[in-house]
């Protein structure tokens, strides 16, 4: 640092007299420890003692020593660079002495170091006068403009927010700007950190990697919105129609299930424990012949041919004869026919051709010669099938008159008559199938032979 000199002759307040010889003082002001100037450890200052100032004629030759030789910095100074690093950190580069420009001849005042050194100056160019714009930016690598650090405290939150780098890793707006209103910005600013925050929604326009947050829509958008999504009453209308005829084709499939195999399935069951329970009578005497109770069994019929046993009921109701598995005996009112045990007559019976045991499924395969025998409690009647009735109308009830028409038959005799529905799997048609006696063997004799073989 710098002292002050007192005019000469002068004594201090304690009788000394001047300070002798020059530079005495200062010599001894600067072996003291400054902690303003002192270096850190390891560091080093730059200081330079000061000249005597240039006299009128020195200085006005200095311009042509200039042009001749560079000029040396002179006069004491200090390095402010690394003081100002020294206690404030990396800043800036510092600013320059004032100068004041003497006819050709700039004189640099520093008011630390209190000195006024001459400096030749050249010209300036004219200025170019310039169209206002923006301010310009400082090439990358290069420090901004250097604030002064007294005023430090007064920056503002946009001249801090300038002074940051834009963005992490300097490509973009600062993620978190600093608050500028008042307290009640500032805490709602604070409690805004704590909130994730909305990732913005990618739209078809914008580009790969760019992204631009939803609109939010307004109450009739999002109503009309609502009204889109719902499905229109012709939707509603044909998804109902859907639903219904798949429910339907379902329930169709089950009935014919139902009707094709599980009716069978049913009807053998009960048929077989009827032929076990009419062949258990017979065995035990508890039956008598020709005592027989409607919808009873009281015969066995036996197709070889076809491997049909089924047993044989008194009458014809569908449900608790025909519906069972059962072949049923036309015994009934105007449509009662003889039984096989009668000396003459025509024992007429019908059956199902399809479901329900379905016993006449294939009665038109039979051949004439083919045997069907009726096994009773006293003996085995042996029939030969003769003709057969393709189709016929369910009122023509003449096929089981005791000389039927179209059977070829032309006297009263002993005769069967086979009754079933065709084509199969409706009921619209009759077809009739004819036999003749051609044997009676009691039981006691054992099997006919159609059964033996």
């Amino acid at each position: 640092m710098t002292s002050l000199r007192p005019d000469p002759g002068h004594e201090g307040p304690y009788g000394q007299g001047a300070y002798e010889p020059d530079g005495t003082f200062e010599a001894a002001v600067e072996q003291l420890a400054d902690p303003l100037n002192d270096p850190l450890p390891g560091q080093h200052t730059s200081w330079r003692r000061a000249e005597a100032a240039p006299s009128v004629e020195e200085a006005r030759q200095m311009p042509q020593k200039a042009a001749q030789e560079p000029a040396e910095p002179t006069g004491e100074w200090y390095d402010p660079e690394g003081f100002q690093r020294d206690w404030y950190g990396q800043q800036g580069p510092a600013a320059a002495p004032a100068s004041v420009t003497v006819q050709g001849t700039a004189v640099i005042s520093d008011p630390l170091a209190g000195t006024h050194t001459p400096v030749p100056t050249v010209p300036e160019p004219a200025p170019v006068p310039t169209t206002p714009g923006p301010d310009p930016v400082p090439p990358a690598g290069e420090a901004g403009p250097v604030r002064n650090d007294e005023t430090v405290a007064l920056w503002t939150a946009d001249t801090r927010r300038a002074s940051q780098p834009a963005g992490p890793g300097g490509s973009g707006p600062d993620p978190d700007p600093l608050p500028t209103g008042g307290r009640a910005e500032r805490r709602r600013a604070a409690k805004g950190r704590g909130r994730r925050r909305a990732e913005p929604r990618p739209t078809p326009e914008a580009g790969a990697g760019t992204a631009e947050p939803a609109a939010p829509m307004s109450r009739l958008e999002a109503r009309r919105a609502a009204r889109a999504a719902k499905d229109s009453p012709a939707v509603v209308a044909s998804r109902v129609v859907g639903e219904v005829f798949i429910t339907f084709g379902v329930l169709m499939l089950l009935f014919v299930t139902y009707q094709l195999w599980w009716t069978n399935v049913r009807a053998d069951q009960i048929a077989g424990r009827e032929t076990n329970k009419i062949q258990d009578d017979w065995a035990s005497g508890e039956r008598s012949p020709g005592v027989f109770e409607p919808g009873k069994g009281f015969a066995i019929m036996h197709i070889p041919k076809l491997d049909v046993v089924a047993p044989i009921a008194e009458g014809i109701d569908k449900e608790k004869v025909l519906d069972r598995g059962m072949i049923g005996h036309y015994g009934e009112g105007k449509l009662k026919t003889a039984m096989p045990s009668a000396e003459q007559g025509n024992f007429a019976v019908a059956g199902h051709r399809n479901t329900h045991g379905e016993p006449f499924r294939y009665v038109n395969k039979l051949k004439p010669g083919d045997p069907i025998v009726v096994e009773t409690q006293d003996a085995y009647y042996t029939y030969e099938m003769t003709s057969i009735l393709p189709q016929t109308s369910p009122s023509n009830v003449a096929v089981i008159d005791e000389v039927p028409p179209g059977s070829g038959f032309t006297e009263p005799g002993r005769y069967i008559t086979l009754t079933t529905c065709t084509p199969e799997f409706t009921s619209t048609y009759r077809m009739i199938v004819w036999g003749k006696m051609v044997d009676e063997r009691p039981r006691s004799k054992g099997k006919p032979d159609a059964l033996v073989g």
